[in-house]
């Protein structure tokens, strides 16, 4: 029974320096990995993709595009808009997250929004840095013109429509 005693001791111990430990990173209690409202709101929405980008993970960020999804964004050079749908979308993501060796998501203030209780657009600027190494960050400021609408059975807002209106 003693060395039963000392081993609980130790491990009341071992785990109470553990929470004090002076050379442990603290934990990020800042929005970037914050708990997100559920997907039944829009914000669910916006928190999430925020979270898919900063965790690079592809089923978080897949979950929050619809199945008719498309992608829209403004060749200048061309003059013409460029399209794609939800397939080269996740293709395209997944390259950037395997490639990337951090991404910061900022979502800036929200410009307009229109619709009703199973569609929504919502113009909200945002702050992208990709750092792909120390020497190789790219930085990208603009507008996501985002359209939402709620899947039947679970009332969860997925993106339909996402125009790019960025600087990039």
């Amino acid at each position: 029974m003693h060395n039963l005693q000392k081993i609980f001791f130790l491990i009341i111990a071992f785990s109470s320096f553990c929470c004090f430990n002076p050379f442990a990173p603290g934990w990020d209690d800042t929005e970037s990995t914050a708990i997100c409202p559920p997907l039944t709101e829009i914000d669910g929405v916006f928190c999430n993709f925020k979270n898919a980008y900063a965790f690079k993970d592809t089923s978080m960020y897949g979950s929050l595009i619809a199945p008719e999804f498309t992608f829209i964004y403004r060749d200048y050079e061309k003059g013409v808009d460029i399209t794609w749908g939800r397939d080269d979308e996740m293709r395209t993501t997944y390259g950037l997250f395997q490639s990337a060796q951090s991404i910061l998501l900022i979502w800036n203030n929200i410009v307009a929004t229109s619709g009703d209780s199973i569609r929504q657009t919502v113009i909200r600027g945002f702050s992208l840095t990709i750092t792909f190494n120390p020497s190789d960050i790219i930085r990208v400021d603009g507008y996501a013109n985002l359209t939402f609408q709620r899947k039947p059975e679970s009332y969860h807002w997925q993106i339909i429509r996402w125009r790019d209106e960025s600087n990039f």
